[in-house]
């Protein structure tokens, strides 16, 4: 247990102890909401615990059951062979990451793809700027989830000087034209911004230099965009006002609140995307073959992992 001299610091390691909790699936969190093994620092009336429980159980009532919805959004997705992209910016640590890995959690990964794509090479550098993203574009029956996309001109890239302003310029020409096509082809496009706050970005940023299993999160790059602040917020505006199209508009996903923000930006989601309910046939398990001279070979003992647990 962290010792906890004020309510300004137990406030701040409720927070933190949320953080972490917040950082498993929804089955082990919720394995794990009662106990006291993390050293949690509960609410101090039962009214909060009360309270406190409640808001946890809705959340996953919730998640869950939008979570049988997407399922049901992939099989109308393979049956009518439609294509949908879905692209998720926002500051470093405004939970975009999170967001996916809950619509991606139960669905097909041949179905539903992420496309979270590294810097650009030397070669890719004297490419046409979209080619790389239309490589990771759907066929028929796929819907691919951008964690980042190629607003990263917008945004980083124009931040940290890595593109000209002819490139910048270029882009802002290009990009709604690029999109009205995608549009015109069949795709779906559907484009979230995931909106925090100055004081939360810091917070998180903080909860992951102390946290061995995110540290990997926070790069270099991470960290410059923390004192540039407000030039971010600055190309964000920009960006919004020059590319918010009546074919692919932008939708803000308030976000300072993880759990809240999955849940509207999944529900959002569901309302975009006129998907029907496709009935599946009656499932039946065939009998398992025997062969009478069919004997099963012994492993070697040098072959077996062994039971450490």
């Amino acid at each position: 247990m962290i010792p906890q001299d004020s309510a300004s610091d137990r406030k701040i390691f409720d927070r933190i102890h949320r953080d972490v909790l917040d950082s498993f699936d929804e089955e082990v969190e919720l394995e794990l909401e009662d106990s006291e093994s993390l050293g949690s620092a509960q609410p101090e009336t039962d009214v909060e615990k009360t309270a406190a429980r409640e808001e946890r159980r809705f959340y996953f009532r919730e998640i869950f059951r939008l979570q049988r919805e997407l399922i049901k959004l992939q099989d109308w997705l393979q049956h009518s062979q439609n294509k949908i992209v879905i692209l998720f910016e926002g500051r470093d640590a405004a939970g975009k990451g999170s967001v996916i890995k809950r619509i991606t959690q139960r669905l097909n990964p041949r179905v539903c793809r992420v496309a979270a794509l590294p810097a650009p090479t030397d070669r890719e550098k004297t490419q046409w700027y979209f080619q790389r993203y239309v490589a990771h574009l759907p066929a028929a029956g796929e819907m691919v989830l951008f964690d980042r996309s190629w607003y990263n001109r917008a945004g980083v890239e124009r931040v940290m000087g890595f593109c000209n302003d002819t490139q910048y310029e270029e882009f802002f020409r290009s990009v709604p034209e690029f999109e009205r096509m995608l549009v015109r082809s069949g795709i779906q496009l559907i484009k979230y911004w995931f909106s925090i706050t100055d004081d939360e970005q810091e917070f998180r940023f903080l909860c992951r230099t102390r946290d061995p299993l995110k540290q990997w999160k926070l790069s270099p790059m991470d960290l410059e965009s923390r004192r540039r602040w407000e030039d971010y917020t600055k190309a964000k505006e920009v960006m919004l006002e020059r590319t918010h199209i009546p074919e692919a508009p932008w939708w803000i996903v308030q976000a300072v609140d993880k759990k809240k923000a999955r849940l509207n930006c999944i529900h959002h989601l569901l309302g975009q995307v006129k998907y029907e309910n496709v009935e599946r046939p009656e499932i039946s398990l065939p009998a398992r073959v025997h062969h009478a001279e069919y004997q099963r070979r012994p492993v070697p003992a040098e072959m077996i992992v062994p039971e450490v647990y």
